[in-house]
């Protein structure tokens, strides 16, 4: 993921990188990846661009599905991102080449690929109507555009929001919660159809996760994001009692020390349109 509306970059490096792959990326965002990779269509031999690539969940797929004769392409602002994504292991497939840079000032070629994902990271772009029109330009003719951002809090985020509020700082609430200040599904649409796409469709997906050992599942979330540090300082107990009020907020959805909670993602696709340039 990348830039934060009116914010400074969602940056992460070292551990909080490492752990953002271990926690968030495991079991936030990758069980949305394979559906998404899926609704591409993508097919052997396909270039594809994964922008605000993260850890790489994404990227990952997709060169498994285009294969060895394809070319998959991961593009994200973060450098501790980056540095977690070249560390793991190849998959099956496709090379993966890793760019560090800004959506909104892609550094690759014109109708250089036939498939763009975002997953998530739209919210985090200062110009989203930039980042679109970069991810159209670099698409064929023929390109497709894969996107998504969550519909909303869901139960976790808004338990954990909650308890940040009570037991560190609002600030630091509005932080944390900075992934989930979204779009809705008209101002996507609208967005995508004034980057230049055609046959723009949003649709809400809906998914139940497991987040294993909620109480401890908590604590390593947030050492996984840019409010780590804050987290941190408030000291043991209260991180405790921090984690304690999320598993009482999340009651409904315990089984056992796992919560099975429920969220839901605006899923946009698009093609790329050529009379609009």
């Amino acid at each position: 993921m990348s830039e934060v509306p009116g914010q400074e970059p969602w940056q992460l490096t070292g551990s909080a990188a490492e752990l953002y792959e271990r926690y968030p990326g495991r079991y936030i965002l990758g069980p949305w990846a394979p559906a998404l990779v899926a609704r591409a269509g993508v097919k052997p031999g396909e270039r594809v661009l994964d922008v605000a690539c993260g850890t790489g969940v994404v990227a990952r797929l997709a060169a498994a599905a285009v294969g060895p004769a394809g070319r998959v392409t991961g593009l994200d602002l973060n450098a501790g991102m980056l540095a977690v994504a070249r560390s793991l292991p190849s998959p099956a497939g496709a090379l993966i080449t890793w760019v560090e840079g800004s959506a909104a000032a892609i550094t690759l070629s014109t109708a250089s690929f036939d498939v763009v994902f975002c997953q998530q990271g739209l919210q985090f772009f200062p110009d989203r109507l930039a980042a679109l029109r970069e991810m159209h330009r670099v698409l064929t003719p023929s390109g497709r555009l894969l996107l998504s951002v969550w519909r909303g809090m869901g139960p976790y985020h808004e338990a954990v929001f909650d308890a940040l509020g009570e037991y560190v700082t609002a600030e630091v609430a509005v932080r944390f919660s900075a992934s989930r200040v979204v779009p809705d599904a008209d101002t996507l649409r609208r967005l995508a159809t004034e980057a230049g796409f055609r046959a723009v469709s949003v649709e809400t997906c809906r998914m139940t996760t497991r987040l294993p050992a909620v109480e401890r599942f908590v604590l390593s979330h947030l050492a996984a994001t840019p409010v780590a540090e804050a987290v941190a300082a408030v000291g043991e107990s209260t991180r405790a009692a921090l984690a304690d009020r999320v598993r009482r907020a999340l009651r409904p959805y315990l089984d056992g020390d796992d919560a099975a909670v429920p969220d839901e993602t605006n899923v946009v696709t698009a093609l790329a349109d050529y009379s609009a340039r």
